[in-house]
């Protein structure tokens, strides 16, 4: 996995062939066959490793946060641990059709994550069930996007800038049932 993981931030997934694996892991393909049917199932195991460390570091950063500054640690902690070794970003973003189904597994978890947080965090303010899970889901798709964009560095701005920028994006939809209630009224 972690020669997976080099040959796709060297190149892209299109580089991650059975022979590149074996090389650069110095293993015969034998034991590649061993741990894996084909070059799919390697990428979306290492893609799987990826997104549960991903998703600990989350997790660990909603638990050990109070709800005051949750949002701000929780994206930090999510671009820290992508910044932490680019290669994960490179195959988490990478636009492989293995990968696709993941990528919408993903955004799913976290939107209920998000949607649950919005709760938590915001209490009576916090819109209704379908809102909050529409809210969610904009966000997470929203956001996994430009974050792809950065890593890739089509977006040119700073860690900081981005971070920043995130959060006052999650921050503002806080006030998203008062303004439905405005489209609606």
């Amino acid at each position: 996995m972690d020669a997976a993981l080099d040959l796709v931030a060297d190149g892209g997934w299109d580089r991650v062939t059975v022979r590149a694996v074996c090389t650069a892991a110095r293993l015969n393909d034998r034991y590649f066959y061993e741990s894996f049917t084909d070059r799919d199932a390697l990428l979306l195991a290492t893609r799987d490793h990826v997104a549960t460390g991903a998703l600990r570091a989350l997790r660990e950063a909603i638990e050990q946060t109070g709800t005051d500054k949750r949002i701000r640690v929780v994206v930090e902690g999510v671009i820290d641990y992508f910044t932490a070794d680019p290669r994960r970003g490179a195959l988490m973003f990478a636009p492989h059709p293995a990968l696709a189904s993941r990528r919408t597994e993903m955004l799913r978890t976290l939107s209920r994550i998000v949607a649950d947080q919005s709760t938590e965090i915001l209490g009576d303010r916090a819109a209704g069930a379908a809102d909050r899970e529409l809210g969610a889901l904009t966000l997470v798709s929203g956001t996994m996007e430009v974050f792809a964009c950065w890593l890739r560095g089509e977006v040119d701005v700073t860690r900081e800038h981005l971070a920043d920028f995130l959060v006052a994006m999650i921050t503002t939809t806080g006030d998203l049932s008062a303004a439905l209630e405005r489209e609606r009224g």
